[in-house]
C-alpha cells in the first residue's frame, strides 16, 4: 500500500512480522515518517505481533534502537527509511527504504542547465530515490552528459550515499567534474559537496527545483577553518565517544586522547548517545572537543554549540598530523 510521497510496502511489512512469527516488535522511523507509525503498527497488530513505536530521534541506518528493542524484550526491528550498515545486530533488523512516489524529471531538467559548464557528471542519491538513477542517468545522456555512477561499498546500492558515508561517490569523484544530488533538503548533498571537494548541483523533485551548493560549502569551509583555529588555543579537551550502534570508535577516540596528551594537553573522554549543546554544557571546563562520532554533528550547524567541536580529521590538522590542504583533496568527510 502507498501513503503520499513514499512507499511504506504495508503488504510486505505484515509478511515479514508473520514469517518471522515476532511477537513484539519496534517500529523505528526518522522524524519525516514518524506522522505514518500509527498506521504501520496497525500493520504490526495485523500481523499478530505487538508494536511499539520509537519516539526517539532516529538519524540514519547508524542508529538502529538496538538498546530500546532489549529493554522492552523486542524480538524485531521494524526500521523505515535507510539500507543496512550494522551487519551483526543482537536483535533481526528488517528494513524499509521507503521509495520516493514523485517524479524526479523536471528537477532533473532544471539541474541541466545549472550542468551546463562541466561534461562529466557524477550520480549521487539516498535510498528513497535509487530506482530513478537509471532515468536520470538517461536524461543527462541526451543532454550530452557522461554520466557516472559510483559502485563502491557493499552496503549501500550503486549511487546511495549517506549522510557520513560518501564511498560511492568518492569511488568516482576523480573521474567526474561536477555532481548531480537527487533528492530533498541540504543535508546530503552539501556533504557530497564536503566529501569530494567537487561542485554539486542538487535536483529536489519534492519542490521541483535544482539549485548549487557552491556559496553554501564556502561557508561551511571558512566556519571549519574558524573552528580549528579556536580549538588549537585550548588547554583542556573533551573527547566525544558516540554510543549509538554505528557510530561508536573507541579506539579512534582512545588515540586523538593520547596524541592531545603528548602535546601536554588535558583530555578527557565523554562518552554520549546525544550530543547536544546541553549536554556537552555541563563539562564548563572544557574549552573544545573531538567528536569521534557521528561527523555531521560537527558540521551541520555548528553555530548551537558555544564551543568548538572538531570531527576527527580536523582533530588531525589542529595536532599537525594533517595538512588543511590535504583534507580538502580527500575531502572533510
Amino acid at each position: 500500500m502507498q501513503s503520499g510521497s513514499f512507499e511504506l510496502e504495508e503488504e510486505r511489512l505484515e509478511e515479514e512480522v508473520r514469517r518471522r512469527k515476532a511477537k513484539r516488535v519496534i517500529l523505528q522511523l526518522p522524524d519525516g515518517l514518524k506522522r505514518e507509525g500509527l498506521r504501520l503498527a496497525d500493520a504490526i497488530e495485523r500481523a499478530g505481533a505487538t508494536a511499539i513505536i520509537s519516539g526517539d530521534p532516529c538519524y540514519g541506518a547508524c542508529d538502529i534502537a538496538l538498546s530500546t528493542a532489549v529493554s522492552v524484550n523486542a524480538d524485531l526491528i521494524v526500521h523505515y527509511g535507510h539500507t543496512v550498515m550494522i551487519k551483526r545486530t543482537g536483535v533481526p533488523v528488517v528494513y524499509f527504504q521507503a521509495h520516493a512516489r514523485v517524479p524526479v524529471e523536471g528537477a532533473v531538467e532544471r539541474a541541466i542547465e545549472l550542468l551546463k559548464p562541466w561534461r562529466r557528471i557524477g550520480l549521487a542519491t539516498t535510498a528513497q530515490h535509487v530506482d530513478d538513477l537509471d532515468v536520470v542517468k538517461g536524461l543527462l545522456t541526451s543532454a550530452g552528459k557522461d554520466v557516472y555512477i559510483g559502485d563502491d561499498c557493499e552496503t549501500l546500492h550503486p549511487g546511495q550515499v549517506l549522510g557520513c558515508n560518501y564511498m560511492n561517490a568518492k569511488s568516482i569523484s576523480p573521474r567526474v567534474e561536477a555532481f548531480l544530488f537527487i533528492g530533498g533538503g541540504r543535508f546530503h548533498p552539501l556533504g557530497l559537496a564536503l566529501a569530494t571537494m567537487k561542485p554539486v548541483i542538487s535536483a529536489d523533485p519534492f519542490e521541483g527545483r535544482a539549485y548549487s551548493l557552491e556559496d553554501e560549502t564556502r561557508r561551511v569551509l571558512r566556519k571549519r577553518w574558524a573552528g580549528i583555529e579556536e580549538a588549537r588555543k585550548a588547554k583542556n579537551y573533551g573527547v566525544i565517544i558516540g554510543l549509538k550502534p554505528g557510530q561508536l570508535r573507541l579506539e579512534a577516540a582512545m588515540r586523538i586522547r593520547e596524541a592531545l596528551r603528548r602535546m601536554g594537553k588535558k583530555a578527557h573522554l565523554l562518552a554520549l548517545t546525544e550530543i547536544t549543546p546541553t549536554s556537552l554544557g555541563h563539562f564548563q571546563p572544557l574549552e573544545a572537543y573531538i567528536n569521534t562520532a557521528c561527523p555531521r554533528v560537527s558540521l551541520d550547524d555548528p553555530s548551537i554549540f558555544p564551543r568548538p567541536v572538531l570531527t576527527l580529521k580536523e582533530a588531525y590538522v589542529m595536532l599537525g598530523m594533517m595538512r588543511w590542504e590535504d583534507l580538502l583533496a580527500e575531502g572533510i568527510i
